[in-house]
């Protein structure tokens, strides 16, 4: 093996090392790519999670305050129905003594 092969053998070496290095830097670059992706990915899932978790939250607190607030206007209505029928009853009652008192 003369010179001219060995160095024909070393530039191929150099050649196949360049070309390793090259592939070995555009692999690094696929992994980091989908590394990102996949980390804005799981950013914009968390985020979504939230935001449903956030609105189930919220729908649930809306139905137990309407809930107490259906309670409270059920019992103010009755109250009010109460004061409604003693205050007619008492009105006849009042009539009655109005009518006594200009009797007599």
């Amino acid at each position: 093996m003369g010179m001219s092969d060995v160095l024909r053998s070393i530039k191929s070496a150099e050649q196949d090392a360049e070309k390793r290095l090259s592939d070995a830097q555009d692999e690094a670059s696929k992994i980091i790519s989908d590394a990102r992706r996949k980390a804005s990915e799981t950013v914009q899932q968390a985020a979504d999670e939230t935001v449903a978790m956030t609105q189930s939250v919220l729908d649930s607190a809306r139905e137990k305050a309407q809930s107490e607030a259906d309670q409270v206007k059920s019992v103010g209505a009755k109250e009010v129905a109460e004061i409604e029928s003693k205050s007619a009853s008492n009105q006849d009652n009042a009539v009655q003594m109005v009518v006594d008192a200009l009797a007599e």
